[in-house]
């Protein structure tokens, strides 16, 4: 699918195996359908004022990691028990987290103490990492517990470190019609995924696969 014409769903749009947030330029309707399709419950929020909630906050089973610009109204509708908001300047949560239930994947530029607060709201190890040499690992791959789809120019002992800190499967793969930076052509739990309009059959496939749903 996608909202008004924007197929980059992932920016727009987070889930885990519990929750769908969905920011307001996902019309409600839509975001009743993508909860459904999920098997989750539809949390319609901004965080710091802004629709992008899918480059925001990161999530799993466990908790979540928000930016630091997240006001406590939002926190609230949110209702994720564990919550971390992050100081740090790398604030896009979303962009910056690659995380499941077995581990996180943070950007290079994290301090001691972010990774401390990601770990920790989490419940995981957090390790630095990159993905095709990109820093923001969630913008450049997806996760969950099934599997990791990540950018098709990741290098071997890229994918390497995915599999050991996520505990997954790890395939390649693009969306939206060649684009690689696929977090934001996805929206995955365990259940299903969300994917962009322009994604062609042959890139479903390798999703569909990849995210083992097969």
């Amino acid at each position: 699918m996608d909202f008004n014409g924007n197929p980059y769903v992932g920016v727009y749009a987070a889930a885990n195996d519990e929750v769908l947030v969905a920011g307001p330029e996902v019309p409600r309707r839509t975001g009743r359908a993508m909860a459904e399709a999920l098997e989750v419950r539809l949390v319609e929020t901004t965080l710091g004022g802004s629709g992008v909630v899918g480059s925001l906050i990161a999530m799993n089973s466990t908790g979540a990691v928000v930016s630091g610009l997240a006001e406590a109204p939002e926190l609230t509708r949110l209702g994720i028990p564990r919550m971390k908001r992050i100081g740090h300047r790398l604030n896009a949560a979303g962009n910056n987290i690659l995380c499941n239930d077995h581990g996180a994947v943070v950007h290079p530029g994290f301090d001691e103490a972010t990774l401390r607060e990601v770990s920790t709201a989490l419940g995981v190890p957090a390790q630095r990492g990159t993905v095709a040499g990109v820093r923001t690992v969630g913008s450049a791959a997806v996760a969950t517990n099934k599997g990791v789809l990540c950018h098709p120019h990741a290098t071997e002992e890229e994918m390497g470190l995915l599999k050991e800190v996520l505990g997954a499967s790890v395939r390649t793969t693009t969306a939206n019609y060649g684009t690689a930076q696929i977090g934001a052509c996805l929206v995955a739990n365990t259940r299903g995924a969300i994917i962009g309009s322009r994604t062609t059959p042959i890139e479903m496939g390798r999703i569909e696969e990849g995210l083992g749903y097969l």
